[in-house]
């Protein structure tokens, strides 16, 4: 599965690694400021070399991440683990973040069953109340 290679697009690296389902994906994040090279923006078709530092930001979520193998297929994902090294920082922070969410989230309950006609109109009602 890994080639041996000196450096390969930054988009098909992300898209093996399984950062993004599909490599148009991962070449938006890459052009839309979403991922970072050694601390600098990017473009899809840079090339990236073992050992680079890169910080991805997926919705809430932030990676940094150390590049240590390369492939341009995409495997399983036991495999597009090797790849790279996330640091203890971005680990701790992700965790972090996570028990923030649930906590946020803990109160909140889903309702029993779904909105019926009667109480969509109390709902509408209540909404256009302040128009």
């Amino acid at each position: 599965m890994e080639e041996r290679r000196e450096q390969v697009r930054i988009d098909k690296w992300l898209w093996a690694a399984r950062f993004f389902k599909t490599r148009s994906l991962a070449a938006k994040a890459v052009s839309g400021g979403k991922v970072y090279k050694n601390g600098q923006r990017t473009k899809p078709a840079k090339g990236i070399a073992v050992g680079d530092e890169l910080k991805i930001h997926k919705g809430e979520m932030e990676q940094i991440v150390t590049v240590l193998g390369l492939s341009i297929r995409r495997g399983p994902a036991v495999v597009a683990r090797t790849l790279y090294e996330e640091s203890e920082q971005s680990i701790n922070d992700r965790e972090e973040k996570r028990k923030m969410r649930s906590l946020f989230y803990a109160g909140q309950s889903m309702p029993a069953k779904r909105p019926g006609k009667r109480d969509r109109r109390k709902i509408r009602d209540f909404i256009r109340k302040g128009e």
